[in-house]
């Protein structure tokens, strides 16, 4: 039984059907700070974070063309919500014209003193939750009014079997307070993304991930279910089931076969998409390449039908070649476009199951650094 209207069912399943559109993923573009602040490269760091620069950059994005072949939304800051381009136009004016839907981060981040009497993880804080709810009604109304159809909510889970973490708490505080947040957006007319993202941080092996994601996941679709969430107008963002990032390292057949059998454990087929978060990767990784060689995995011959569309949701994943192509110059927007639109058709063929490893072009490792400001 959910709580939506059937006069506005109709309208989240649409969104959720057009997000879910086959092949297609989601630009992830909903940084607080500039992007290259977290693409994790030395020379990315150099551009100057200013407002008039992210807007520089972020129109330049969203004005690629041909993109809506690959991107069916792109997920918005606030701030980028309610900005304009350089010539005055409004930034979802932008997306829409380019055919994507625009979407919104509506979260506040999370509180690193966490939750009373929880347990340090390896993030170097305690166990937590995103802030936010307080306001979440008026603030979805408003990005419903400014144009956006959808929206993100993330909350942050911790592994660290020694310490007990996550521990039931953290997991009851993550899918409650999503379950709560897609709740209230269903209400408000956007389709929400339910983000439960375990973070990689650890040296735990993938079998400890898969088994933790899958009782996340249980979880999370029990919350969904008590606060009346129609799951055909909701589409999720998990994270893969990996390794640690200082744990036995399982390839990419590995990670597939065991993020597959997680999610059809535990995913309804009434939900019509569910898009990666790509995750950090250890810095003698490539973070573009091994996120749509993981993909691609997951839509190999011989791997099981799946009941729902199974895409990305990627940010840096997307965007580093494309960062540190553009660096902060205007002549290099027409490159810069080339390097997010060669990485999205990438991902594109993933979906489908064609990508060949290698054949996109990237910055590779050269230049990686740690990705400021942690996994928020």
């Amino acid at each position: 039984m959910t709580c939506v209207p059937e006069s506005a069912k109709a309208a989240l399943k649409a969104t959720a059907d057009a997000l879910s559109a086959p092949g297609k993923g989601f630009l992830a573009s909903d940084e607080s700070a500039g992007p290259w602040l977290r693409a994790g490269h030395v020379d990315a760091k150099k551009i100057p974070d200013t407002p008039e620069m992210r807007a520089a950059y972020r129109s330049m994005l969203y004005t690629a063309p041909g993109l809506s072949q690959y991107i069916s939304g792109v997920i918005l800051h606030q701030e980028t919500l309610f900005q304009n381009d350089a010539k005055g136009k409004p930034m979802v004016d932008l997306i829409t014209g380019n055919g994507m839907l625009a979407g919104i981060k509506l979260d506040k981040g999370y509180d690193k003193s966490g939750l009373p009497g929880t347990a340090t993880g390896p993030l170097g804080h305690a166990e937590t939750w995103c802030k936010g709810i307080d306001d979440l009604e008026a603030r979805a109304k408003a990005a419903y009014e400014k144009g956006a159809r959808f929206a993100k909510w993330r909350n942050v889970l911790q592994i660290d079997p020694a310490s007990g973490i996550p521990s039931d708490l953290a997991i009851e505080m993550c899918v409650q307070n999503l379950a709560q947040y897609a709740a209230i957006c269903q209400r408000a007319g956007l389709c929400p993304i339910v983000e439960p993202e375990i973070v990689p941080n650890g040296n735990h092996a993938i079998e400890v991930c898969a088994a933790i994601t899958e009782k996340v996941l249980v979880k999370q679709f029990d919350a969904l279910k008590l606060h009346g969430v129609y799951l055909e107008g909701a589409v999720l963002k998990p994270n893969m089931v990996k390794n640690g990032l200082t744990g036995p390292k399982a390839p990419p057949e590995v990670v597939a076969a065991m993020t597959v059998q997680t999610l059809r454990r535990t995913v309804p087929s009434a939900m019509p998409g569910i898009f990666f978060l790509s995750g950090e990767t250890a810095l003698d990784e490539d973070n573009e390449e091994t996120a749509t060689v993981n993909l691609n995995a997951m839509h190999a011959p011989g791997m099981p039908a799946l009941p729902w569309s199974l895409s990305f949701s990627f940010g840096k994943a997307l965007q580093k070649t494309c960062i540190v192509t553009w660096m902060g110059k205007e002549e290099n927007n027409a490159a810069a476009q080339q390097a997010l639109l060669n990485r999205s058709k990438a991902n594109y063929e993933a979906v489908m199951g064609t990508y060949k490893a290698g054949s996109c072009a990237s910055i590779g490792v050269d230049g990686n650094v740690k990705m400021a400001g942690g996994a928020y």
